[in-house]
């Protein structure tokens, strides 16, 4: 379906302005007092300042019952707002230029936040502390606090076909854009590598780093990754609180999380530094090992959210894809408990248990059988690996709630678990993991709209929905020109 248009949006949302004033009317008025003045609602929304648009309101012959103050201010705060938030939404010179530039506003995928009063008395309790915000992925704009100057290039390794691109980017960042580069220490020792000339003329300009000794904390502006999705994988494991925007180039096997193409990767650059660049914000999952020798209280554990093991026997990290607990090398069927938000719901008897983010839901998950899920949408998927029964099935929770998984006191063995493909270890009885969602999410860069490079992801990495078609009947036309209407009936059943 096309987008809609400036004028169709105004539209839009004058019409859900009219009937929201329609319904405030409708519970505060008798319905004979409201059928006379409910034709002057689009006078109301056309008033051209809040004064009139209040004069309108205090016009309306009203009963008694208005004068209740909580009553009388809902339906004053509602009417004085509609000019203010109508003009400043829609008619503001930035936001038509916006609108109408080269990035159209894209489909919403998650509703607006809803209404927080019900009826004249029920309403949701406020909360400073609030959980998640529901908001339009079509608002995440990239935009630069300022300029960036630290880029961070990630290349899959053991791959001599990336190096090529690898040397072709980094030179051009040096050179072009005068931006300090940093790479990890072990791909300058790559034989092949060193073999170029190109690359000695710029070896001495790279940043080194090591993998799980140096901290990149507020180091790094930019993230390019060049390869397959293990790329991005990775740099989100290198980031475990605040990562920088990522842009993923496709130079590996899948590529369903790296939408960019190389050949002009200048000019894809170069936007993405200029802030034209659309985000999709990749949950991520926080997960953490409580080990049974440990002696400590929990309630100070949710302070702590970094890879590194603690002196208290918990160990915490946050992956992007999934967390797996599965039955190792044991012939014996896994036997775990699930909890979510300190309530039992299951246990689980099978191979294992897989706890995805919707990034993650296109990988492990969607093999094992579950729905997939779009990144924008919050939520964890619980997924059963080949579970011993035919009516468990994966489920989707509300994104923020905490699941505790652990070993069922009768189960013949110990489970194993690992994250993202990595830091595999074994969970003995009485262990538990926590695994809740991040605050800190993966800004990854659209190539073109969040919307566009998902579904463009699912056709041509997974090929869904694809298929022979159906032929139509102007196509069966030759055969049943000179037949019987039998025959015809016989051919559209046979087609299905």
């Amino acid at each position: 379906m096309a987008c809609l248009s400036d004028i169709d949006l105004a539209t839009l949302h004058k019409t859900r302005l009219e009937e929201k004033i329609k319904y405030k009317l409708s519970w505060c008025a008798p319905r004979h007092i409201l059928m006379k003045h409910l034709k002057e609602v689009p006078t109301i929304l056309n008033a051209q300042t809040t004064t009139q648009v209040q004069q309108s309101v205090s016009r309306k012959s009203i009963t008694p019952r208005d004068h209740d103050n909580r009553t009388h201010d809902v339906i004053y705060e509602n009417i004085n707002c509609i000019d203010n938030e109508f003009r400043k939404d829609y008619f503001t010179s930035s936001t038509r230029r916006k609108r109408s530039g080269t990035w159209p506003r894209t489909r919403s995928l998650n509703a607006p936040s809803p209404f927080q009063q019900f009826g004249p008395c029920g309403r949701i309790m406020k909360n400073s502390a609030m959980v998640m915000q529901i908001q339009d992925p079509a608002s995440q704009r990239l935009t630069w606090y300022k300029p960036p100057l630290a880029v961070l290039v990630i290349k899959k390794v053991r791959d001599s076909t990336v190096l090529p691109p690898f040397v072709q980017l980094v030179e051009w960042l040096i050179q072009e854009k005068n931006m300090v580069v940093w790479v990890e220490s072990a791909v300058l020792e790559d034989p092949l590598l060193l073999e170029d000339k190109r690359f000695h003329k710029i070896k001495d300009k790279l940043v080194t780093f090591k993998d799980g000794k140096d901290d990149l904390t507020d180091r790094i502006d930019f993230i390019v990754c060049l390869g397959g999705d293990g790329t991005l994988l990775y740099a989100s494991l290198l980031f475990q609180k605040s990562v920088p925007p990522v842009m993923a180039f496709h130079l590996g096997s899948l590529g369903f999380l790296t939408p960019f193409q190389f050949d002009n990767f200048q000019e894809q650059v170069t936007n993405v530094l200029e802030g034209h660049a659309a985000l999709t914000l990749r949950s991520r999952l926080r997960c953490m090992i409580v080990r049974k020798s440990a002696k400590m209280d929990y309630d100070y554990l949710p302070m702590l959210e970094n890879i590194h093991g603690s002196h208290d026997g918990s160990t915490n990290i946050l992956v992007l894809n999934e967390v797996v607990i599965d039955r190792g090398p044991s012939p014996y069927l896994s036997n775990i408990d699930l909890f979510l938000d300190g309530k039992h719901i299951t246990s689980v008897q099978g191979d294992g248990l897989i706890v995805s983010t919707p990034t993650g839901s296109t990988a492990y998950a969607v093999a094992a059988g579950a729905s997939m899920i779009h990144p924008s949408v919050p939520a964890i998927m619980v997924t059963p690996i080949c579970p011993h029964s035919l009516s468990f099935r994966p489920i989707v929770v509300p994104a923020g709630v905490e699941l505790k998984i652990s070993i069922s006191p009768d189960s013949r063995n110990t489970a194993w678990v690992s994250f993202d493909g990595r830091n595999r270890q074994e969970l003995l009885h009485g262990d538990s993991l926590r695994v809740t969602t991040s605050i800190y999410p993966v800004p990854s860069i659209c190539a073109q709209d969040q919307i566009s490079d998902w579904f463009d992801s699912l056709a041509e990495c997974l090929h869904w929905n694809v298929r022979k078609r159906q032929k139509c009947l102007d196509e069966l036309s030759d055969l049943t020109g000179s037949g019987s209407e039998d025959t015809l009936d016989e051919l559209v059943v046979d087609g299905h």
